[in-house]
């Protein structure tokens, strides 16, 4: 697939981008390039190929899931100017 000047240029636009004039033929040739490498992936035959994750089969190491510090709510609200039902209270900013 090809693309022209006015193809580059509806994109910009669709894209909210402003491209200068002298940069436009080298926006055509990169996004031409692009849409033939997607052209050329698409060609290759992927039957019985089942999709992958990861292509190492990595697997992830994870952590315990265990509490490591305590509570301290009680503590840490009282010194919060207001406080109401274990929930710290703002000023209004919304009205």
């Amino acid at each position: 697939m090809s693309l022209d000047r006015s193809d580059v240029e509806k994109i910009a636009h669709l894209a909210r981008l402003q491209i200068a004039e002298q940069d436009i033929p080298q926006y055509t040739e990169n996004l031409t390039n692009i849409l033939q490498l997607v052209d050329q992936l698409q060609a290759v035959n992927t039957t019985g190929v089942e999709p992958m994750a990861h292509p190492l089969d990595a697997v992830q190491r994870l952590r315990a899931d265990d509490v490591t510090e305590l509570d301290q709510r009680t503590q840490l609200q009282a010194h919060a100017p207001a406080v109401e039902e274990g929930l710290f209270l703002v000023p209004r900013v919304i009205e």
